[in-house]
């Protein structure tokens, strides 16, 4: 209960910093991006760009996200037959026993 009102504090004080942050700055800017030209106010760019770099971070850790699943998925079959090995191996009865 109590993390829950924690991340509804952070979420509201982050949305405050936001409205504040795009108050002031409500200057328009020319960006050039060598194929347009865009003029946009700087707080919807510097959001803009937050989002862009975030979304590259996600998709940079999925890949490796991916990779750690695919190799979870390997050991996790490896276990199983070894298990299996095992399992077969005690069973067996002992031949050599005198």
């Amino acid at each position: 209960m109590l993390k829950k009102a924690g991340l509804i504090l952070v979420l509201i004080a982050v949305a405050a910093i936001v409205i504040v942050f795009s108050h002031l700055n409500t200057d328009q800017v020319t960006v050039d991006l060598a194929f347009a030209s865009v003029t946009r106010s700087t707080s919807l760019l510097f959001i803009v760009t937050l989002l862009v770099g975030w979304l590259l971070g996600v998709l940079s850790m999925s890949l490796f996200t991916l990779r750690l699943v695919n190799e979870r998925r390997t050991l996790r079959r490896s276990l199983r037959i070894s298990e299996s090995e095992v399992s077969t191996l005690r069973n067996l009865p002992l031949s050599d026993a005198d």
